[in-house]
């Protein structure tokens, strides 16, 4: 009788630390984001900002089921990151978006590995991690910074942010390919994916016209099946779950130019409950101590990251014809990094292939070219129109303010 009720004593404590860390983790969400309202910073640099208070000032950890929500909020975030791609845009941007979006991910991802093996002499898979978290383009900079300025219902706009999907989509596949465990599995997962890829679009046409916009939030559950499903079967394989994602989101994107009170709902539930977790927890695994010992070490990554995307994508734009003004523009934004970038480094260090010290050198990395860049830029060489001139109608799929955390 005493051994029963110290069990449920035990489960009640338990029950109430784990109420007590989720409040914890929302209570440091609630203030990132109280902070990014007044100072105009991306709540996403905030929330990895106050991980980082939270983990070496706070002794927050992390738990399984905090793991699960962030890794779950990498997913959907990843998805509505390719759901937010204009299709028309990138079908009619699509020679210098697929130039400028090759080499932006090329140069830096070489460039990067390189120097980390035999610049800083990390392991070969090491290096390789180095140069894929470095390699991308912040869909969330230069998402808000397109809205912000009014420049995603200009020519200008919709060719970086078609570039910047090129970008993160040769991130997504350089993580598959280099990392994948090449078996059964891996066979297994690329066949169901590419079926469900090819049907995913006349499955929810038909589906979210015969069950849509009910309480039950049919079309919702759908999404959310496909993609735990394909995560599911990409975790089995040894890769990553958020790989599938994008895909997925960007095939479906054109019928989600159309649902826009769906990805509303979607958006809420995402950016309030789940990306803080993902954030955070980011925050929470950077070492200061190890940001103060590899200070040396992060500039020197930061300057081949920026020189990198400089030297490929400036060149680009000059051969587009693109006003010099606008093509530094377009080459600061196209050297910003964040979601991607942090995923990257995180996967890498949850499968032990980067140490904690090498993580947060990425990490910090890649904060530092969410912010440098797009700093210069909108204050020295924001543009006032359009590259081709005047201002087009917009499109109604355009990406709006909440996207910031994307």
């Amino acid at each position: 009788m005493i051994a029963a009720g110290k069990t449920r004593l035990q489960q009640e404590v338990s029950g109430l630390n784990q109420w007590l860390i989720a409040c914890s983790w929302l209570g440091l969400a609630l203030i990132a984001g109280l902070v990014s309202v007044h100072t105009a910073i991306s709540v996403s640099l905030v929330e990895i900002a106050v991980g980082v208070v939270g983990g070496n000032f706070l002794h927050l950890a992390t738990t399984e089921w905090a793991s699960f929500l962030a890794g779950w909020g990498a997913i959907l975030l990843t998805f509505l990151a390719g759901a937010e791609i204009d299709p028309e845009a990138l079908r009619k941007h699509l020679r210098p978006s697929l130039a400028i979006g090759t080499v932006s991910f090329l140069l830096p991802f070489l460039g990067a590995a390189a120097f980390a093996r035999w610049g800083a002499g990390w392991t070969l898979p090491a290096s390789c991690i180095a140069g894929i978290a470095l390699s991308t383009t912040s869909v969330a900079v230069v998402y808000a910074v397109m809205v912000e300025s009014g420049l995603n219902r200009t020519e200008l706009g919709k060719l970086i942010l078609a570039a910047c999907f090129v970008t993160d989509l040769g991130t997504v596949l350089a993580l598959g390919a280099l990392f994948a465990n090449y078996s059964f599995w891996l066979a297994l997962f690329a066949a169901v994916a590419t079926v469900v890829i090819a049907l995913a679009l006349p499955l929810a046409r038909w589906f979210f016209g015969r069950y849509g916009s009910r309480v039950a939030e049919l079309e919702a559950k759908l999404i959310f099946v496909l993609l735990l499903g394909l995560g599911g079967l990409a975790t089995r394989a040894n890769s990553e779950a958020v790989l599938p994602a994008y895909v997925l989101g960007l095939v479906l994107a054109g019928l989600f130019a159309h649902q826009r009170e769906l990805v509303r709902r979607l958006r809420t539930m995402v950016f309030s409950m789940l990306t803080p977790f993902y954030f955070i927890k980011a925050g929470l695994l950077v070492s200061l101590p190890a940001v103060w010992a590899g200070a040396g070490l992060i500039a020197l990554l930061l300057a081949v990251k920026l020189l990198a995307k400089t030297i490929g994508v400036f060149p680009l734009t000059r051969a587009f014809r693109m006003p010099a003004r606008k093509g530094v523009y377009t080459t600061l934004l196209m050297s910003t990094g964040l979601t991607f970038g942090t995923i990257s480094a995180l996967f890498g260090y949850q499968r032990g292939l980067i140490n904690q010290a090498q993580y947060t050198i990425l990490v910090t990395v890649v904060i530092g070219s969410a912010v440098l860049p797009t700093l210069v830029a909108q204050a020295f060489f924001r543009p006032q129109e359009s590259w081709a001139g005047g201002l087009p109608t917009p499109h109604p799929h355009q990406i709006s303010e909440v996207t910031e955390g994307v």
